[in-house]
């Protein structure tokens, strides 16, 4: 008897992406509270399902401590009103943490240990900077196993454009620039809202809604990027304009089995084919994605050639157009980050993943042409995740 069985991405959900500190949305809102509004939001926009019949819940923090912590996958699991009989857990592979919780909860329901599993991720950079309370084995840096430039997530990002001279700052404020422009023309038409839930948010004026990503810049210019200031190496490349900012946010998605979708006439988004994660120097964690994509393409019997559409997490630019590069992608193809990325919509490190996912399967909606994309990302300390999905809407 075969214990394999299909997964497939029901539907994804986001809080708006706010700045972290006192400017910020969430300043005076709760970590946990961001992601339990997300996960109400899926259930009710969900309401086919059964809340007993979640099999499990996974929620992904990189700094698990305060409100984010408490083993924050039980504890949102209750806050949302899952019956008490639904079990929850934490993860953290820092950037890629929502990611791990879709892959993990995702094989579990390949194996047939589930059938219905909410997985998503949040992160307040503004109330839990990264790195907050951690203490590093003094041996990562005294006996020379990684550099102190690996603990930077900045400094890593200049020694990728070190590593590869062809990757120049002026090519990396052109995609900059490009995900700009593409996230404020896709906020035009309408699109990135689908998925977003406003929230509450209480503020020194008083109760607001937050209902924006705050990093979006309509009036980026090349020349105002080209002006930014190298705050990880004097005269380097990387600014506050080509990478993402410092972000709080949260997400939530639901996956299921094929019987599950059956049972309670679901309809799927995409099918989940393979995922990897693959280790790299931690002092160029950029470079993550593109071993960890090789390897989820040789384990699903595809090239990159079968990938129509791509959702890169935008760290830093320069991460991405190694990507590019490596793969013979141009910089502005129109497959990649269609409606713009991190650097534009910004990236609250652990709840990221499920942002790149949701956005996917809504290009798949509009593109029946395409069969397979990918979502894949950069983690610190050297890593990278890739999975490759497929378009339930696939018309060849």
């Amino acid at each position: 008897m075969s214990t394999t069985a299909d997964v497939f991405f029901i539907d994804g959900v986001r809080t708006p992406f706010g700045r972290a500190g006192e400017k910020g949305h969430y300043w005076q809102t709760r970590a946990d509270d961001l992601v339990v509004k997300s996960m109400i939001a899926l259930l009710e926009r969900n309401p086919e399902i059964p809340k007993e019949a979640f099999d499990e819940v996974a929620i992904a923090a990189t700094t698990q401590t305060g409100d984010q912590g408490l083993t924050i996958g039980r504890t949102a699991a209750i806050l949302a009103g899952l019956p008490i009989t639904v079990p929850g857990y934490a993860i953290d592979r820092m950037c890629a943490g929502a990611m791990t919780a879709v892959t993990q909860t995702g094989a579990g329901i390949g194996f047939g240990a589930y059938d219905l599993v909410i997985a998503g991720g949040v992160e307040h950079m503004g109330r839990h900077p990264m790195g907050e309370g951690v203490d590093p084995n003094p041996r990562f840096l005294s006996e020379r196993i990684v550099s102190q430039d690996a603990l930077q997530m900045g400094k890593t990002a200049e020694r990728l454009h070190d590593r590869y001279p062809s990757l120049t700052k002026e090519r990396a404020d052109a995609y900059a620039l490009h995900s700009q422009q593409k996230a404020t023309a896709a906020y035009k038409a309408g699109k990135i809202q689908q998925d977003m839930i406003p929230v509450a948010v209480k503020s020194a004026e008083g109760w607001g809604l937050a209902d924006n990503d705050q990093f979006l810049r309509p009036d980026t210019t090349l020349e105002g990027l080209g002006e930014l200031k190298t705050p990880f190496r004097v005269g380097g490349k990387v600014t506050a304009g080509n990478s993402a900012g410092l972000t709080d946010g949260a997400t939530a998605s639901i996956l299921a089995s094929g019987d599950a979708v059956k049972k309670y006439g679901l309809k799927p988004k995409m099918r989940m084919v393979q995922f990897a994660f693959s280790g790299v120097e931690p002092e160029v964690m950029g470079w993550g994605p593109v071993p960890a994509t090789d390897k989820a393409l040789a384990k699903a019997g595809l090239t990159i050639n079968d990938i129509g559409l791509f959702e890169i997490n935008e760290a830093f630019a320069v991460q991405v157009i190694a990507f590019l590069e490596h793969y013979g992608i141009a910089d502005d193809d129109s497959r990649v980050n269609p409606w713009g990325g991190a650097i534009a919509i910004g990236h609250p490190l652990a709840s990221s993943g499920v942002r790149l996912m949701s956005q996917l399967a809504r290009h798949f909606e509009e593109h029946p042409e395409v069969r397979y994309g990918i979502t894949t990302m950069c983690v610190g300390l050297g890593q990278g995740g890739t999975v490759i999905w497929e378009n339930v809407n696939y018309k060849g």
